[in-house]
């Protein structure tokens, strides 16, 4: 037939040859809509109960060991199924279950991150100023510095007293316990503060947490106000103004997780980035029975500042759990690692139409069309990327399709924009297959950042299909 008189069915020609952009709610269908629905109740709950690395760990542990999962002994010869965890110092954790090929052919890993920007408290934090008791703080992470103010604080962590002994504490996330907040200067005063550029109008110096307003005592004698907290702070946790030398305490966002929108499809909470992604990946490796290449979730600290420490993924922790696994099937780590690949679980910055300028729409991620993946991130030129092979990319991509995993692709906004980095950098220098696959967010790295029930749950469905294939 004449190709200029052939008759062209075009709603078929485009089904088979473009991309389906449809909205992944059409793509999955109201079944899976419901499974997210439910999913996403374990995933808030999960949220609530972990807003620090610690928090996140101890909840890990805890399922693990529900799931049958045991301490991780290097001495103990491993079989096929078996469940095992390394807790490493309480901030960060891998968990592996055995294959029935162990390591020869290499492992499959979930690299996510747990720690998320927030206020840390400085060493010798506590001093009064005008009859009010004030805290200093440090940042922890990327954070936008005017978001932080206003809002109810919770403080979370650690002390170690002088004598060793340790002290857990949470304070601000039940009902009737005190809350904390920076404060900002009212409008009507506030003229000096608006004329400044939004990034200048906080300093790290500026964010100063509101502690107590009532002295001690009879108002005789000098620092009323902070003897006054450090007295409550002694009779609640035996603690001395020294022992918050040896604390680490964070504070975060005190509000919970909460359905947003109308129609409840998307979820609201502090600290999406990357719990959002470290919750399926765990998921998936609790609902791993018995695979054929040996797999291993690892939720690592520290990736918010580089990665850095011996909790952070530039650390040797994973390198060596996996030399371990490696040793126990006669097989040097260096071979296991080559052969290997990973999911550098993190999240993507969802297109958001109040900021479209920063956007490319052709290359962007967006709410509710599934898991995303970033064949890169960096910035300007790919500085600063891994830049995952097209045969992995092909991989990965055949891997969610035969398994009905919604997902999509884009960059982290346009070109020239900015970017960012993940934990990729440090799983592909163990030569490594990597690329980073994650959940799509909103004001990310906010306060409160919004991500869709069925991406989360399409990233669960995405790790679980990754470690079965």
């Amino acid at each position: 037939m004449d190709k200029i008189t052939e008759t062209v069915n075009v709603e078929k020609l485009a089904l088979d040859l473009l991309s389906d952009r449809r909205h992944g709610a059409v793509k999955a269908g109201a079944e899976e809509l419901r499974k997210a629905d439910e999913f996403s109740e374990g995933y808030k709950d999960f949220l609530n109960r972990s807003k620090t690395e610690r928090e996140t760990v101890s909840f890990a542990v805890e399922a693990a060991e529900k799931a049958g999962f045991k301490p991780f002994d290097a001495a103990q010869k491993y079989q096929a199924g078996d469940k095992v965890y390394y807790n490493n110092r309480g901030k960060a954790i891998c968990l592996a279950v055995i294959g029935r090929q162990g390591t020869k052919n290499g492992v499959r890993i979930a690299a996510a991150h747990i720690d998320s920007p927030r206020i840390d408290l400085k060493p010798i934090p506590l001093y009064e100023s005008n009859e009010l008791a004030m805290l200093k703080t440090h940042y922890y992470g990327g954070i936008k510095k005017y978001q932080w103010t206003a809002i109810p604080l919770s403080m979370h962590g650690k002390i170690v007293r002088r004598d060793g002994s340790e002290l857990t504490v949470s304070v601000g996330e039940k009902a009737g316990e005190p809350q904390f907040c920076i404060t900002d200067i009212l409008p009507h005063l506030g003229k000096d503060q608006m004329a400044k550029k939004l990034g200048e109008a906080f300093t790290g110096e500026d964010l100063n947490i509101l502690a107590g307003s009532l002295p001690v005592g009879d108002e005789k004698g000098e620092q009323l106000f902070k003897l006054n907290v450090m007295k409550i702070l002694n009779e609640q946790y035996g603690i001395v103004e020294e022992d918050l030398i040896s604390a680490e305490l964070e504070f975060v966002p005190a509000f919970p997780a909460a359905d947003i929108g109308f129609d409840r499809s998307m979820v609201g909470a502090y600290g999406h980035d990357d719990r959002v992604c470290a919750y399926p990946a765990l998921e998936a490796i609790l609902d791993c029975e018995v695979p054929e290449q040996t797999v291993i979730t690892v939720l690592a600290d520290k990736e918010e500042i580089g990665s850095v420490g011996n909790t952070g993924l530039a650390s040797e922790y994973l390198d060596y759990f996996v030399a371990d696994l490696a040793a126990q099937d006669g097989e040097e780590a260096r071979h296991v690692l080559s052969k290997s690949n990973c999911l550098s679980a993190d999240v993507s910055a969802a297109y958001d139409p109040n900021y479209a300028y920063a956007f490319e729409a052709n290359n962007s991620t967006y709410l509710n069309r599934g898991i995303g993946i970033s064949k890169y991130t960096g910035s300007r030129g790919k500085g600063g990327s891994n830049d995952a092979s097209a045969e992995f990319l092909g991989w990965v991509r055949r891997i969610f399709d035969d398994n009905d995993v919604v997902w999509q692709i884009g960059e982290l906004g346009k070109v020239d924009q900015g970017g960012g980095g993940t934990v990729a950098l440090e799983v592909a220098r163990l030569n490594a297959d990597v690329i980073d696959v994650g959940v799509p967010v909103l004001s990310m790295h906010s306060p409160f950042e919004v991500v869709s029930k069925l991406d989360v749950y399409m990233a669960y469905k995405g790790f679980k299909a990754y470690f079965e294939a």
